[in-house]
């Protein structure tokens, strides 16, 4: 018996942005989906129009199993995983046991088909970029959705993402920037 898939489920009662006050709340499994579909947009743009040459669905099945150590250790917000070197590396610690712990759940006979999945870190760089930009893109459309729908907690979040994303110096993200996040801050009406 496997308990990976049934403990994989579980991703939608994590939820997202703990310490602050939201007007739709987010878990982790619409947040990974969000991130895999715009990790695979980016990597679409990076090869149709950037001479790019990623794979797009193993980028966005990376993105599916971004946060899968959440399941365990819960979405411990930035300013704390990030408050000093020693707490960013003791959760890094722990980030790597739930991986373990989960990954040991997996019938022996298909660990090897996910272990770049669950370990991600083994898996190019290109690729993982890719999947981290999505990563802060879905932060920062959130951010946007809440100040869309006048949540001013999300103010400071959001220049905090933008600065962010903008220290990728990224082509595929200048033009997702440029073509898709406008309608983020639409109305439905507003987009019809």
């Amino acid at each position: 018996m496997s308990h990976f898939i049934a403990y994989l489920s579980r991703m939608k009662l994590i939820q997202r942005w703990g310490l602050m006050r939201n007007t739709c709340s987010e878990n982790i499994q619409e947040h990974s989906l969000q991130v895999a579909i715009i990790a695979h947009n980016l990597a679409l743009i990076k090869n149709k129009l950037f001479d790019g040459s990623v794979n797009p669905e193993k980028i966005a099945t990376l993105a599916i199993y971004h946060e899968i150590s959440e399941i365990m250790t819960g979405d411990l917000a930035s300013p704390i995983k990030h408050f000093n070197p020693k707490i960013k590396k003791a959760f890094g610690e722990i980030e790597d046991f739930a991986r373990e712990r989960l990954f040991s759940m997996l019938p022996e006979e298909l660990r090897p088909e996910y272990k770049h999945l669950v370990f991600y870190e083994e898996n190019d760089i290109e690729s993982l970029k890719l999947v981290k930009i999505a990563d802060k893109l879905s932060a920062y459309i959130k951010c946007l959705e809440e100040m869309t729908a006048g949540n001013r907690e999300f103010i400071e979040a959001e220049k905090t993402l933008k600065l962010e994303l903008e220290r990728f110096k990224c082509p595929e993200l200048d033009y997702f920037m440029d073509k898709f996040i406008p309608s983020f801050k639409l109305t439905l009406d507003e987009m019809n």
